[in-house]
């Protein structure tokens, strides 16, 4: 019984990980700059929280307690990155070609487990592993593309990343079902 869930689990996972893929890439084809700055300002505002409860909770440990973990410092950090995000939320809009960078790299690493997962189909004589395959070679060209930057400006890029995360979205969730179905 325990088995029969934890497969449950990593499909209802694996979908909801395509779904976000998907929702993403439509947001940000939507509004890039407007998307990634709503993201960046909620993460500092969570940071923020987080550093406060760090705070706070150095003041209520005993003293031998609170200087051996560092809940201060690591409060005061969370405080300061969120404050940042929060405020200067326009230096990550204007770093986004290096964040791009730093997924295209993913995209390329995760293109090639999709290799893997295609091999592992054609060992197993799934006949849908083609769907593996056009999924891998989607997550490499995107990578690629996204890699060599011939884009003219930071909003092409913006649209070709969100185009790419929803094909992605999509392909990785035909390949889970079509992979999951077989097993």
């Amino acid at each position: 019984m325990k088995i029969v869930n934890e497969k449950a689990n990593e499909k209802v996972n694996g979908i909801v990980l395509c779904l976000f893929e998907l929702v993403v890439g439509v947001l940000l084809l939507i509004n890039p700059v407007g998307f990634t700055a709503g993201i960046i300002k909620v993460a500092g505002v969570v940071l923020m929280i987080l550093g406060l409860i760090e705070i706070v909770k150095y003041f209520r440990m005993n003293a031998e307690e609170a200087s051996l973990g560092q809940a201060l410092v690591k409060g005061l950090v969370s405080v300061l990155a969120g404050a940042f995000c929060t405020f200067r939320t326009e230096w990550f809009i204007l770093t986004f070609p290096v964040l791009t960078t730093i997924y295209g790299v993913i995209l390329l690493l995760v293109g090639l487990g999709k290799i893997q997962l295609t091999v592992d189909m054609v060992r197993r004589k799934n006949k849908n592993w083609v769907w593996a395959a056009v999924n891998a070679v989607v997550s490499i060209v995107c990578a690629i593309i996204i890699l060599s930057s011939p884009f003219t400006s930071t909003t092409v890029l913006w649209i070709f990343t969100g185009a790419s995360l929803i094909v992605e979205g999509a392909f990785d969730i035909i390949t889970f079902l079509v992979d999951r179905k077989s097993k």
